[in-house]
């Protein structure tokens, strides 16, 4: 029996797409045990997908070195018995645990000087892998294999129990009417965001066909959602800042579909098999894709994108203000208000 302890990502995005990378493994080995380390806050994400098989904290923060507990962690992996590690962080510091473990097999791209540290460095060619969930699936395959297809998609699994919990806490959601959920926050800047105003218009159209608004949203998004609350009579649910992780996979998962803009949330709707629209601005669908064959992009066709910064050079926005709601009415009008189980 084979063990591999994965050293995980450390955003929402990243770690939902890793679970191709699960997938493939017990794909090829159904016996493979998989363990993730990784910060806590990403248990949730791991704990959706039955492929782990156990998750163990990685206390240090993002960009922290901390070269002492890293040791401290590795020395107490030593005795797990693991076959191969594989690094999916392109970081320096992210090799270091499975080194102080001592386990044989560490596979990894090559990034920030890790010679040494990685003995089964592989070399990077984008032109070949130019998906990220391209470039994790291939670390757990022998270099130069080719990846099999067609690709194994991520996919969450949520209990209704957790479905029945998180409604009870939050009443009164669950009208007996069809739910949008909206993500319209992108902690990576305003550039990544779609207008307020044009969400509180998709909104106010959809409160007239008889549909209900949940805002997601971490509590950074909470000037977003009150902006588009205030747009809307305060008629939508404003779940923004409200939610443990875990409690926004449930709710999330009770939708009947899904707008959003290109943020982690995004690659959540995904795993779940919701209908989504994924509004892209200023970055690009070609790297982190939506995964899923419900999901449509939409995103304008201008010169200057994408640009990738925070907010806009040139002051206008108009890769996102061009994409006006009635583009995406046209397509969230076809969504029907399928029934679902409540409690």
């Amino acid at each position: 029996m084979t063990k591999i302890l994965v050293i995980g990502p450390s955003w929402v995005g990243d770690t939902v797409m890793s679970q191709c990378l699960f997938k493939l493994l017990k794909q090829r080995d159904p016996t493979v045990i998989i363990d993730v380390l990784a910060p806590a806050w990403t248990f949730t994400l791991l704990s959706c997908m039955p492929c782990v098989t156990e998750t163990i904290e990685m206390p240090l923060t993002h960009g922290e070195f901390k070269w002492r507990t890293r040791y401290v962690i590795g020395q107490k992996l030593r005795d797990r018995g693991y076959d191969q590690a594989i690094v999916l962080p392109n970081s320096f510091k992210s090799a270091w645990v499975p080194y102080f473990a001592n386990i044989p097999k560490r596979t990894g791209w090559r990034g920030e000087y890790r010679y040494g540290l990685l003995n089964d460095m592989r070399y990077l060619d984008k032109t070949r892998y130019p998906l990220m969930i391209e470039q994790m699936m291939a670390l757990g395959l022998p270099a130069n294999e080719p990846l099999p297809k067609p690709y194994l998609m991520p996919q969450f699994q949520v209990s209704p129990a957790s479905q029945k919990a998180a409604l009870e806490k939050h009443q009164p959601l669950w009208r007996r009417r069809p739910v949008l959920g909206i993500c319209a926050g992108a902690e990576f800047g305003p550039s990544k965001r779609w207008p307020e105003e044009y969400y509180a218009t998709l909104a106010n159209q959809m409160f007239e066909t008889g549909w209900d608004i949940w805002l997601f949203g971490s509590p950074k998004d909470r000037p977003v959602t009150d902006r588009i609350m205030a747009l809307t009579d305060n008629r939508c649910e404003n779940l923004s800042g409200r939610l443990q992780l875990f409690e926004t996979i449930d709710l999330l998962s009770l939708t009947q579909g899904v707008v959003t803009n290109d943020s982690g949330l995004l690659h959540v709707a995904c795993a779940l098999k919701k209908p989504v629209v994924a509004i892209y601005g200023s970055t690009s669908p070609a790297f982190t894709p939506p995964l899923s064959d419900e999901a449509i992009v939409l995103q304008t066709k201008l010169g200057c994108q994408p640009c990738f910064k925070r907010v806009c050079p040139l002051t206008h926005h108009r890769c996102m203000r061009d994409l006006l709601p009635e583009q995406v009415l046209s397509i969230v009008g076809n969504w029907r208000g399928a029934s679902c189980v409540f409690y």
